[in-house]
């Protein structure tokens, strides 16, 4: 159905606009004095011609699924009915994927699908985690309950992956740095220097001709070498991309000197507090960890939650198969277990989730102040080590004029 954008006063005298779908203009405006609004104008919707471009379209943010969690939240609670909830979050999304997203879910819902159902037709937007909640939710009937422990927990898990890139970009913006101020020296700085060397008469130092080696192979080879290292990229993505480059990956990673002890307490809140939300929320636990393995985001943890689900199914319990591998601390082990046996399991990993993510907290700042002197250091042997390269030989001549 075509789109309207129309602009209408309340009975207060407070001018408001939006749009909405409607057969025609007519079938718009009666849509409007339902709502008890004056209309001043209704005017169809311009077509995007950008519109079947998934690529030109804006992305749905996690901060765009929070912010209509919290307030689809507030209005079920208030008693506002489902789908005119749905209807006033899709006129006022400023997010046009994430506005037809909504309208393509109140459409549905009319049609007789549930809230889980309709999500479920969007996988992008709404994973499996958040389908199964509000499917859990709608249930129980406890639907505003469930929207604010998803607003709750997407908020957190947003504020761990924060934790993550801001460590993680420092070092990559000093790193890059280092290589830009390199390639500049080698390309344009050192040929400079070669040439007043070549004016001396005299044989270089090893240092100085290793460094105009460079500088010369870098000058002859830079388009290859720009070439390479993109082709380098694309493989790696590529590799990534498999299920075995995956996995390999990931293990490596969690095996890094500094990174990797991080990684390992950031995979350890997320599985707590996940698993906690569901549980809390009444999802059944074989179905609660096949969602928390698909949603880890790693693959070594996605296997070892899928192993604790293949052992609670065979009557184990949830900790005796988490002991069984080195991702998950023994203390961890020991307060699951203990939260499994007084019944209390949704709010021990609640607990296990907060204590984690304090202790990422503090792991980011320390790491960060561990490669703040040691990427200057880097910074500053590289650089420091070329320009002293080449200052050699003018240090040998002004010697040897002072004999």
């Amino acid at each position: 159905m075509p789109i309207y954008n129309w602009v209408a006063e309340t009975k207060k005298g407070r001018v408001i606009k939006g749009e909405l779908e409607a057969a025609d203009e007519k079938a718009a405006g009666l849509q409007l004095k339902r709502r008890n609004l004056k209309i001043r104008k209704i005017k169809l919707k311009p077509k995007d011609i950008f519109e079947n471009v998934s690529f030109m379209q804006p992305k749905v943010t996690n901060k765009d699924i929070v912010i209509f969690t919290r307030q689809f939240s507030t209005m079920i609670d208030a008693g506002l009915p489902l789908v005119q909830g749905l209807t006033i979050l899709a006129d006022q999304a400023e997010n046009k994927t994430f506005k037809r997203v909504l309208k393509d879910i109140v459409r549905d819902v009319e049609g007789g699908s549930s809230l889980a159902e309709a999500m479920e037709r969007h996988p992008k937007v709404f994973d499996s985690l958040f389908v199964n909640l509000i499917a859990a939710g709608e249930v129980g009937g406890i639907l505003d309950t469930i929207l604010q422990r998803l607003a709750a927990y997407i908020e957190k898990v947003e504020k761990l992956k924060s934790q993550i890139k801001g460590a993680m970009t420092y070092p990559i913006i000093v790193v890059a740095i280092a290589i830009i101020v390199i390639a500049v020296i080698m390309i344009f700085v050192i040929p400079v220097f070669q040439d007043m060397f070549s004016s001396f008469g005299k044989a270089l130092p090893v240092p100085t001709q290793i460094v105009v080696a460079m500088s010369n192979f870098t000058k002859g080879n830079i388009l290859y070498i720009i070439g390479a290292l993109i082709l380098f990229v694309f493989l790696f993505k590529k590799y990534r991309g498999t299920t075995g480059g995956r996995k390999v990956t990931d293990t490596l990673s969690l095996k890094l000197p500094i990174f990797g002890p991080l990684l390992k307490k950031v995979a350890v809140a997320r599985f707590s507090r996940t698993l906690g939300t569901m549980i809390r929320s009444g999802v059944p636990i074989i179905k609660a960890l096949e969602i928390v393995a698909k949603t880890s985001g790693n693959v070594v943890l996605e296997e070892v939650v899928l192993d604790v689900r293949s052992s609670i199914a065979e009557g184990q319990p949830i900790a005796e198969p988490l002991s069984e591998n080195d991702i998950f601390p023994n203390m961890v082990v020991q307060m699951i277990a203990v939260g499994e046996a007084t019944g209390a399991l949704d709010t021990m990993l609640e607990k296990i989730a907060d204590f984690y993510d304090d202790e990422v907290d503090v792991a980011v700042e320390a790491m960060t102040a561990m490669l703040e002197p040691l990427l200057m250091v880097f910074l500053g042997g590289a650089i420091g080590g070329l320009v002293i390269a080449m200052y050699l030989p003018i240090f040998g001549m002004a010697a040897a004029m002072g004999s």
